[in-house]
């Protein structure tokens, strides 16, 4: 079995949300992960907060904030146990960051730790 990344991008990180709307989109997330992990096929998964963040760029510049000149950013992510790629796409599928529009979930399977695919 291996091990895949899920990363939600967002169309536009710099929108705020209510919070009632953070609320509700938390639970149906927390609900999301509790069927993956019904599954015994969770592996961790952490948010990526905008605050306390920055970019380090080739040419040693430092750029506030994930930001600069994109409008989508990276909210979070997962790690799921698959048995296939296509088994970790069924589970990005009901990602409830997919209810916005121009979001996604980036799905990519994780080396191995020697090194192999």
């Amino acid at each position: 079995m291996n091990e895949f990344m899920l990363i939600f991008r967002h169309e536009d990180g710099s929108k705020v949300a209510s919070p009632e709307q953070i609320q509700a989109w938390m639970k149906q997330t927390m609900d999301w992960i509790g069927s993956i992990a019904a599954q015994n096929k969770f592996v961790l998964g952490n948010g990526l907060p905008f605050d306390e963040s920055c970019v380090v760029w080739h040419n040693q510049v430092v750029t506030n904030g994930p930001f600069g000149e994109i409008k989508e950013t990276i909210g979070g992510y997962i790690i799921v146990k698959a048995n296939s790629v296509e088994e970790a796409v069924e589970f990005a599928k009901g990602c409830p960051v997919l209810q916005g529009d121009g979001n996604s979930v980036e799905v990519r399977k994780i080396a191995k730790r020697d090194g192999v695919h």
